[in-house]
């Protein structure tokens, strides 16, 4: 099951300073944008910072390392894909604050977020490494995976980005994609494993477990007529949800994690006009929460939705649901550290 300490990202003396394209953040002042400093540059978009992503960051801490330099993550936001293609619903792994947080919590010196638009994204190769890269950092190497692309309609790719490099007096290192299992590490591929409710096997591509957060509203109150009140999280639409079912999960309100059975969509056995939303019921938790901010990760996947015969066909299925996490996730709260 999760290292819950992996899931949650809380920043630690986080410093922000504003930038013309953008923001850099610090845990401390171990970098400096203004003026740039040298540094070896890990660039990408990074959405879900999954098993690629980690193996990337630390060839360039790595790199770092020996030549004496902060590292440095360049990434964007929006995604480049969300201007270039438009955003799509249900197709984000991280929002920009968690994936910050992520990538900070991988050992680098900062992490530059750069603001994108479609100007930025009219920019030609040579104008985004010139205009934007070079004004918040002065590399000394810049790390991708083979597969990046840069500059107006992904005209740039890591031949342009090294002929650049020789002119602008750095190095350009290109790392092959990670494998696991039969295919690459990708964010499409654990998007697809999402929808298809693998969410084990997307805690390995991530190395992490999945997790989305919310603000718990009313519902329609019929599990505490059953005797298990639920917590009822509505996510932002853009957020990456896993398939229709329900799911052993953690609900996590402030540093506790709470096991919970959750239900991923409108239940089929009652009739509703809402969209997609979980409804988790918390094993051991007495309170209100209504209005507080929680994250829910995805452990393992227990049975699809199905409609029921009878009220007491469903309660009987979900007491049993909610007993399988009470015995294998427990029946309290875990500490989650920050």
């Amino acid at each position: 099951m999760s290292d819950l300490s992996k899931v949650l990202f809380a920043p630690n003396a986080l410093v922000a300073t504003q930038l013309s394209h953008g923001v850099v953040y610090t845990r401390g002042r171990a970098y400096s944008a203004d003026p740039p400093m040298d540094a070896v540059v890990v660039l990408g978009a990074f959405d879900g910072v999954h098993m690629g992503h980690r193996t990337l960051v630390a060839a360039a801490v790595e790199d770092a390392r020996t030549r004496g330099v902060p590292c440095v993550v360049v990434t964007f936001d929006p995604d480049p894909a969300e201007v270039v293609k438009g955003p799509r619903a249900g197709d984000r792994l991280l929002n920009i604050h968690d994936r910050r947080n992520a990538l900070l919590s991988l050992g680098v010196d900062a992490v530059v977020v750069v603001s994108f638009d479609r100007s930025m994204a009219s920019l030609s190769p040579n104008d985004f490494v010139t205009c934007v890269l070079m004004d918040v950092v002065r590399p000394v190497s810049v790390h991708v995976g083979t597969n990046f692309r840069f500059g107006c309609g992904g005209a740039g790719n890591t031949a342009t980005l090294e002929a650049l490099g020789n002119k602008h007096g750095f190095y350009m290192h290109a790392h092959g994609l990670v494998e696991m299992g039969s295919s690459t590490v990708s964010s499409s591929r654990i998007r697809q494993r999402l929808r298809s409710g693998e969410v084990e096997e997307v805690s390995s591509l991530l190395g992490r477990s999945h997790f989305v957060r919310g603000v718990v509203r009313h519902g329609r109150g019929e599990g505490t007529s059953f005797g298990f009140p639920t917590a009822n999280v509505c996510c932002d639409v853009h957020d990456c949800l896993p398939a229709e079912g329900v799911y052993a999960c953690y609900l996590i309100i402030g540093n506790k994690a709470w096991p919970a059975a959750t239900n991923v969509g409108a239940p089929p056995s009652f009739d509703s006009p809402r969209s997609a939303f979980l409804e988790a019921s918390i094993v051991g938790f007495e309170g209100n929460i209504y209005d507080a901010n929680v994250a829910v990760t995805f452990e393992r996947w227990l049975r699809a939705s199905r409609k029921f015969d009878s009220l007491g066909e469903l309660k009987h299925t979900v007491l049993e649901n909610i007993e399988w996490v009470r015995c294998n996730l427990g029946s309290s709260a875990k500490e989650v550290s920050a």
